[in-house]
């Protein structure tokens, strides 16, 4: 081969080299480009305008999807504790949907019972309001009940803002204390009671809730629900559903929770804090169709009091996140979304494809843990209960 061929061949094996990486890296490009374009569908697809249209036929429960006389009623939110000492709580068995997290960092837990369909003789004991939970409640259309509110001695301070949202009236609300929005002594029959025999004062805060909806009309609140409602679907028949399952949601030690999957009622059964719990006022089991656990981050914002991520258009600069869904017996992933830039929004549960999240006819149970404690979910009944 003469000097002027290889020459030929040597330009014509870089002229091919460079033709096959450039085709090589434009089919990765394209593919980057491609997933990019999938992942910025799905993005938009999440970010799709929600219908205002009712998701339920009418006569049932637009939280639970339960038929019920009541199924039109505002909704109640009563702020309640998780201390050891306030258990077992009152109420619980028969709220539609029952919101449960941290009020300090990794430690105390407090819950929110929204109830539309039930009437409890009881709901208690109860607790002052969070910031955190009257964005929630607002989302759901509730009338919110707390005994108290969180306040700082410091000017502006974040932890003083549960007394600002009562005091604006940005939520219709009844506190038992007196201490900022309306108080219940304003009301012809006071809802709110001290119970006798608990052990610590504080603990003894309870209220009977058809006085709650009879002060709401005395303060001339709307009555009628105009909350738009979860999806539904239905139950899994029994020969579909698995034969156990075992849940851990891994609150700081005694706030720690586990259900016990139970395939003939098809339910999620509670222990809390390594005892069964069961309703103070009927001693029935708590026994959920529904259970999700979003993950939000959760930080202190002064002495005791933290804020937690769930969109709150307030302080949080984020409105989305993990969650995690159990109902016939399986698990489920996806996200949250709460629009922070609305008091108002509803909080959306969606599956990993972007759609709503269609629950099982019956009370929905709502776990916010922080990232990095513990979610388990495996196919056995592990628990270990005392009575």
């Amino acid at each position: 081969m003469t000097k002027k061929q290889k020459i030929i061949v040597a330009i014509g094996a870089i002229l091919l080299a460079g033709i096959m990486v450039y085709i090589v890296s434009g089919r990765d490009i394209v593919r980057k480009n491609r997933i990019s374009q999938i992942k910025a569908e799905n993005k938009q697809e999440m970010k799709k305008t929600p219908s205002n249209e009712p998701l339920n036929e009418k006569n049932v429960s637009p939280i639970s999807g339960l038929a019920c006389d009541n199924w039109n009623r505002r909704a109640l939110a009563v702020m309640q504790p998780a201390d050891v000492t306030a258990r077992p709580a009152a109420g619980f068995s028969q709220a539609d949907m029952v919101i449960e997290m941290p009020v300090i960092t990794a430690s105390v837990t407090r819950l929110m019972a929204i109830y539309i369909c039930n009437t409890p003789k009881e709901v208690g004991s109860m607790r002052s309001a969070r910031h955190d939970f009257i964005h929630l409640a607002k989302g759901l259309d509730a009338i919110f009940a707390s005994w108290g509110r969180s306040e700082s001695h410091y000017e502006n301070s974040k932890i003083g803002l549960a007394k600002g949202i009562l005091d604006r009236g940005e939520i219709e609300n009844i506190n038992c204390n007196g201490d900022a929005g309306k108080s219940a002594n304003a009301c012809l029959t006071n809802p709110c009671f001290r119970k006798a025999g608990m052990k610590r004062g504080v603990d003894s805060g309870y209220a009977h809730p058809q006085e709650f909806w009879n002060c709401a009309k005395d303060f001339g609140y709307r009555m009628e629900n105009n909350f738009i409602g979860y999806p539904h679907q239905k139950e899994a028949p029994l020969s579909e559903r698995p034969k156990s399952g075992h849940l851990r949601v891994a609150f700081a030690g005694l706030f720690a929770v586990d259900y016990d999957y139970d395939q003939k009622t098809n339910t999620y059964l509670r222990t809390w804090g390594k005892k069964i719990d069961r309703d103070r006022n009927n001693n029935k089991r708590i026994a959920p169709k529904n259970v999700v656990v979003l993950i939000a981050k959760s930080e202190q914002v002064e002495g005791q009091y933290n804020n937690v991520q769930l969109g709150d258009p307030w302080y949080d600069t984020t409105d989305t996140g993990e969650a995690y869904y159990y109902m016939n017996g399986k698990e489920y992933r996806g996200t949250w979304k709460k629009d922070k830039s609305d008091i108002a929004s509803k909080l959306y549960f969606y599956d990993e494809n972007g759609e709503e999240i269609k629950f099982v006819p019956g009370q929905i149970w709502v776990e916010i843990l922080e990232p990095g404690q513990r979610l388990k979910w495996s196919t056995s009944s592990l628990t270990k209960l005392t009575q």
